[in-house]
């Protein structure tokens, strides 16, 4: 693929942007994996092989992902929309690239996979893949979400037994059901969902008459959120941890 193209599919701009980013000196590669400094290359047709071409645009270094798979730890105080309506967008988490790179319908970049609320932290995929998107959205496919939650008033037997027997939602006459709901401390529970209704743990929690004052989002499928990933960053899945979320 020509290193014009190559830019324009990770998002650095419009085929012309892009030529003009080559031609003007701004564009270094890594001609290896183990490749100390980049290269200058000032032909914007020369061919690479595009699926982990390691650049360098502008200073930024950057390795080349098509389609972009990337989880986040999401931080308290920020809201999973392009368009926040009173807090930081999670997308202002990530570099240009990511939220500019192509895309055939009107939505580009990469997208949230589903919706964490402004005051929920915690591990946050996205991508520009729509297949994948609806594949670990869909109640058909049951992916499973761990969360912790840290309550207001002490967790009983009574409670738990009833969030894994299900509860009645004001939307839904269809019980709702935890996967697995175990006590972590007097006010600490470990909840496990299937679904993703709208604010689906806090209303499972006033459900059974207790109240939600944190909540963190651990895993999802056989994916946890790393220990040293801290909130605000993100990094790329690699293959194995793409395997981990279908375990």
């Amino acid at each position: 693929m020509q290193l014009q193209d190559i830019l324009f599919v990770q998002g650095f701009g419009t085929r012309r942007v892009c030529a003009g980013l080559v031609q003007q000196g701004w564009v270094r590669v890594y001609e290896s994996n183990t490749a100390v400094a980049p290269v200058l290359i000032d032909d914007p047709a020369i061919e690479f092989e595009a699926q982990g071409l390691r650049l360098q645009v502008r200073g930024l270094d950057w390795e080349c992902h098509s389609p972009a798979y990337l989880m986040l730890h999401k931080p308290a105080g920020t809201e999973c929309s392009h368009k926040p309506s009173a807090h930081p967008s999670v997308y202002s988490l990530l570099p240009a690239p990511l939220r500019q790179r192509p895309a055939r319908g009107a939505v580009q970049g990469v997208q949230a996979v589903g919706r964490l609320d402004q005051d929920t932290t915690g591990l946050l995929l996205l991508t520009d893949d729509g297949a994948f998107i609806h594949r670990m959205n869909s109640p058909r496919h049951g992916m499973p979400k761990v969360y912790e939650v840290q309550l207001r008033h002490e967790l009983d037997d009574r409670q738990l037994d009833r969030l894994r027997q299900g509860v009645v939602l004001d939307d839904d006459p269809r019980p709702v059901r935890a996967a697995d709901a175990q006590a972590l401390g007097p006010r600490q529970l470990q909840l496990t969902l299937t679904e993703g209704k709208y604010h689906q743990v806090k209303r499972m929690v006033a459900a059974v008459g207790n109240r939600v004052e944190q909540l963190h989002r651990s895993r999802i499928g056989g994916l946890s959120l790393p220990a040293d990933l801290a909130p605000g960053q993100w990094r790329w899945l690699t293959p194995d941890q793409q395997s981990d979320l279908m375990a």
